[in-house]
């Protein structure tokens, strides 16, 4: 198993690079969507959202180019690291994807394109959360242990979504008044087995492994509209939709702990014997939905070296990264944090295979 780090776009940088492999990771999995770009001077470490989402969508027109990809590739190795990943794509590029809306096909040769150039970039691997709402209804407060700040759900996330919003972002500040429709459960499923049918093809000719994560929160609706995977079992269904190599799964711990049913160490059990862990989401929680609140990697409901001992049962070789992690009271509390959270994975894999 293989240590790595998640960087958002705007932490994409030298020293970020450098911490990294200080800390002991020897992977990268990179956002190139900006959650951020509305957000203030001093960027978050994480998107939360009111109302009206995480902020703007990126540029429709521009799809990432096949220079931007290589030459973060290229500093990435240049830092003694790899570029494992990318995950998500921007909802300027599929918002009609997940609504089924008029520029739905345009929009699927928009996906397809950018999953070429990650093959042509040489990163095996492109991560996804293919849900109408997105990410939403999260809170940060300071409740993880000796009052750090960590971001939980104290609610349910009723409010309908605006017209003109996708993933949790605004892709059309100009769309007209009022909310999106919701849609029926079944009606999502119908999108995302179309999804994978036009992208898999794709993905395999380039090399590329498409990584889906849960909906988080797991919730089987939020905002007025259905989710995916709000449950262990619809990670199943999603597999079998499209029997591929490239149909594989963002494995995230923290997500599967919070959902209301199923348990997450048979859930580890079960998808990393059937070999569709593409990568690893590792991080602790407390509680379930729609209260819950994220710990430090030691100090929540999941025994994180019991996940990780099923993992190496089960021959997993992959990327494994603390995605989220409470802030520390210091001069640099996210890099604390994940200084924390990366220490413990790494010495606790270290014991692991010493067995």
């Amino acid at each position: 198993m293989k240590l790595g780090l998640g960087l958002y776009r705007h932490m994409l940088t030298r020293e970020n690079f450098q911490f990294a492999r200080q800390a002991g990771a020897t992977h990268i999995v990179a956002h190139l969507v900006d959650y951020f770009k509305d957000a203030p001077i001093a960027k978050p470490d994480q998107p939360l959202d009111a109302d009206l989402g995480w902020g703007a969508a990126g540029d429709p027109n521009q799809l990432w180019t096949l220079n931007e990809l290589q030459s973060l590739r290229r500093e990435v190795n240049d830092a003694g690291l790899e570029l494992e990943a990318i995950e998500n794509f921007d909802p300027a590029h599929w918002h009609d994807v997940l609504l089924d809306g008029p520029k739905k096909r345009q929009q699927f040769e928009n996906l397809k394109t950018i999953i070429r150039r990650v093959g042509q970039a040489g990163i095996p691997i492109f991560g996804y959360n293919f849900s109408i709402a997105g990410v939403c209804g999260r809170t940060k407060a300071p409740v993880a242990r000796g009052e750090a700040v960590a971001v939980g759900m104290d609610r349910t996330c009723d409010a309908p979504m605006p017209r003109g919003m996708a993933w949790n972002m605004v892709y059309d500040p100009q769309a007209e008044a009022g909310n999106e429709p919701p849609v029926a459960n079944e009606t999502l499923w119908l999108r995302v087995e179309e999804f994978l049918n036009e992208l898999i093809p794709v993905a395999e000719e380039a090399g590329v492994t498409l990584a889906a994560h849960p909906d988080d929160p797991p919730m089987a609706t939020m905002r007025g509209q259905p989710r995916l995977v709000y449950q262990p079992d619809l990670y199943q269904r999603l597999i079998d939709l499209r029997s591929s190599p490239a149909n594989a799964l963002e494995f995230c711990i923290g997500t599967l702990s919070e959902m209301a049913t199923g348990d997450v160490y048979e859930a580890t059990d079960r998808y990393s014997r059937q070999g569709k862990l593409a990568y690893v989401h590792l991080r602790n929680v407390h509680g379930k939905v729609p209260n819950y609140r994220e710990t430090f990697i030691d100090d929540g409901d999941v025994d994180i070296v019991r996940v990780l001992k099923i993992l190496k049962r089960n021959e997993y070789r992959g990327v494994i990264i603390p995605d989220h992690t409470p802030q520390m009271t210091c001069d640099a509390p996210w890099h604390a944090g994940m200084a924390y959270a990366l220490g413990y994975i790494r010495g606790a894999l270290q014991a692991i295979e010493a067995n």
